[in-house]
């Protein structure tokens, strides 16, 4: 896989959010500029219907530690996905 797919979600052990990648610590984003992955995630994480969404908070579901910061990173852009 060349691109990977907007919303998925990915462990990293690089310590730093990959470009186009977003840590999975419960953040809120604007759906302006984010259409495509407020489309498929919603609210279901938190946010204001219609405003903003948050993405998944998953720090607690990995190994996240400040000197060996391994974590669980959602592709904001990518390729979307269709059902097969």
């Amino acid at each position: 896989m060349d691109f990977p797919f907007i919303g998925q979600i990915q462990l990293f052990a690089l310590g730093f959010a990959p470009v186009d990648w977003q840590l999975c610590n419960g953040a809120v984003f604007q759906i302006a500029g984010n259409e495509a992955l407020y489309s498929l995630i919603g609210n279901k994480f938190g946010g204001t219907p219609g405003q903003n969404f948050a993405v998944p908070n998953l720090l607690k579901a990995s190994a996240y530690q400040i000197k060996r910061p391994m974590a669980y990173y959602i592709s904001m852009n990518g390729m979307y996905p269709q059902p097969s």
